[in-house]
């Protein structure tokens, strides 16, 4: 009986090791692409509301999935009539963990105009991410206007649309 076992063991660990070889066990690569709207508000000095749509990529693997994503939205702050676009990337190294990223902004009073660059970190579960940062913005020659520099926003994408590619 012990002599059958070992055979056993010795011809499936043969097989595996084949199998290897030839490529029968290789993992397959899963990619999941959801987007959709997402509705926010951010919060500062000031409240704004924000308005976007964002697309993710996620590398599924049952170690560490990366997340991607990239989004474009407008915001607008009622109380200074401040117009606001950004164009936004963050990154999810695993499942749990924080979310960094930048953005893009242009803001403007309809008057006058700043562009400038914020750095995010975040944390997102579920449909909810909530990132907090610092909008770096150029100062212009006229006067200035205010909005929020070192701010967090809060944001819930309403997912519409998901493919899975193998």
């Amino acid at each position: 009986m012990l002599k059958f076992n070992l055979l056993a063991a010795i011809f499936f660990l043969a097989i595996s090791i084949q199998a290897q070889k030839k490529g029968l066990l290789e993992r397959k690569n899963i990619n999941i692409v959801k987007n959709g709207p997402y509705f926010g508000v951010q919060k500062g000095k000031f409240i704004i509301a924000e308005l976007g749509g964002e697309r993710q990529w996620k590398d599924y693997q049952l170690r560490k999935p990366k997340t991607h994503a990239l989004n474009l939205g407008f915001n607008y702050d009622f109380t200074n009539d401040v117009l606001g676009y950004d164009v936004g990337y963050w990154y999810k190294p695993s499942n749990i963990g924080f979310t960094y990223g930048a953005a893009l902004l242009l803001r403007t009073d309809f008057t006058n105009t700043k562009v400038g660059f914020a750095p995010v970190i975040g944390y997102k579960i579920w449909q909810l991410h909530v990132q907090t940062g610092y909008q770096f913005l150029l100062k212009t020659k006229s006067t200035s206007f205010e909005t929020n520099t070192l701010f967090i926003s809060l944001r819930f994408v309403l997912i519409n649309n998901t493919k899975i590619k193998k």
